[in-house]
């Protein structure tokens, strides 16, 4: 038997034990990591822009949300999450802002497609999509 294939009867048999265990045990195990790169990606997109901050709100374990200040005012909330595979970032109107959007459609690509240039072009989209008050 192949590790793969023991890896496998391995997680059956931890999801017939218990499945609300063995999800936990999934999540941190194969999500996890890969919501934290798409994270860190973001966070890196903004890199030298000291008139951008990203201040966490809303986030939870399998869901991570971060409200655009822009010169210190509240604009939009990015959110980053894993969801059937995929990578989806999405953008919607937060408290305490004048700003709407255009559109709330999430953008979304494979994990495996992630990239900066991905993150670059997904970030670009929803911010074009940001309306003045």
């Amino acid at each position: 038997m192949a590790q793969d294939e023991f890896q496998q009867v391995c997680d059956q048999f931890s999801s017939v034990v218990d499945d609300e265990q063995f999800e936990r045990f999934r999540w941190d195990r194969d999500e996890a990591p890969k919501l934290a790169r798409l994270v860190e990606l973001v966070k890196e997109s903004f890199e030298g822009r000291r008139d951008f901050e990203l201040a966490e709100e809303g986030a939870t374990s399998d869901f991570k949300q971060y409200v655009i200040k822009v010169h210190s005012k509240r604009t939009v909330a990015v959110s980053v999450k894993l969801q059937d595979g995929k990578a989806v970032l999405g953008c919607d109107t937060v408290d305490r802002s004048a700003y709407t959007l255009a559109s709330k459609e999430p953008v979304t690509t494979d994990y495996d497609n992630v990239d900066e240039q991905w993150i670059a072009d997904a970030l670009k989209t929803l911010i074009s999509r940001v309306r003045a008050p």
